[in-house]
């Protein structure tokens, strides 16, 4: 997966480079919602695609699940534009910049919890421990045995961990894999009173997005495979987490470049047929109901811009 990511950067590369948001805003909008969706969704928020689409969409809160899983996905969402945000900054080189800082990761979490702390805050929250601030108690160890240090500890690890994050690969270290283990890392450190998963996950794709490399989203169907692949990481094999990145990303990269060079008839996966009409969760609807012509191969399915076009054109003759 590492060599299809490689030569997926390199095609990425042969037409420009990572587009800005405001370029390919329907694709940046898609893997957003995606993200949102299924990032909360690792952590236990039970909004479906599709509720999220409409939520950040048009703010209104479809179904009736608990107002916190509302706004734990809007405070994930509104992290997420930050970062997404900070693409205008990017840059192939690892070192020589500094690519995220204390203020920023202090930002993310800030983003990330707010909104649903001031409406229910955690139990026993300590006043120090407000969004944005570190941890001032000691947390248990986790399943498979690690524990995360006492909290006294949590400042000077972070420096520690900003100061590599910024510092880069070794010459010999795919980038993938040195991702894998600065974000395993920082899941170590675990330095919040809660919302790290997401934290995490978000300032590793600060760091993606910096570099040219659309952001990573671990679907919430491969959360058991990363769990156990942060706890390979743990003991020192960031290999699965990185094989688990790299094709989030390769999958990223797809979506930008597929629609441009492929011809109206080619098959490619759906989500990249996505636009500013037609979200990719409504073409994945219209697939499934048979109304859209698709192929279902492996865990997604494909469609051509052809077929997108003549579904849109059957949408308006029956309006």
């Amino acid at each position: 997966m590492l060599r299809a990511l490689d030569q997926a950067v390199e095609d990425l590369q042969s037409v420009g480079g990572l587009p800005l948001p405001l370029e390919a805003e329907s694709i940046w909008e898609g893997i957003w919602h995606e993200e949102a969706h299924h990032s909360t969704a690792i952590e236990g928020n039970t909004l479906v695609l599709r509720e999220v689409e409409r939520l950040l969409a048009e703010g209104k809160a479809v179904g009736s699940k608990e107002l916190a899983e509302y706004l734990e996905v809007e405070g994930y969402a509104k992290a997420a534009q930050w970062v997404y945000a900070q693409a205008v900054e990017q840059s192939r080189e690892w070192s020589g910049a500094e690519r995220i800082n204390l203020t920023e990761l202090r930002q993310i979490h800030r983003l990330v919890v707010e909104p649903a702390w001031l409406h229910s805050p955690p139990d026993g929250l300590h006043e120090r421990e407000g969004p944005g601030s570190f941890r001032q108690h000691d947390i248990r160890p986790f399943t498979g045995g690690m524990t995360p240090p006492a909290f006294p500890e949590v400042p000077a690890l972070v420096t520690d961990w900003l100061r590599d994050a910024n510092r880069g690969p070794t010459s010999d270290q795919h980038p993938m894999v040195f991702v894998a283990s600065v974000h395993a890392r920082f899941e170590r450190i675990h330095p919040f009173r809660d919302g790290n998963g997401r934290v995490g996950r978000l300032a590793t794709n600060l760091l993606l997005v910096r570099h040219g490399y659309p952001p990573a989203v671990i679907h919430k169907r491969y959360r058991t495979r990363y769990l156990n692949a942060l706890r390979r990481a743990d003991r020192g094999d960031p290999e699965p987490l990185a094989e688990m990145f790299a094709r989030s990303v390769t999958d990223g990269i797809h979506r930008f470049l597929l629609p441009g060079l492929a011809g109206p008839h080619r098959l490619v996966p759906l989500r990249s047929l996505a636009d500013g009409e037609l979200s990719g969760n409504a073409l994945a609807v219209a697939a499934k109901r048979g109304r859209l012509r698709a192929v279902r191969r492996t865990d997604q399915w494909y469609s051509s811009r052809q077929w997108v076009e003549e579904y849109k054109q059957r949408r308006y003759q029956r309006g």
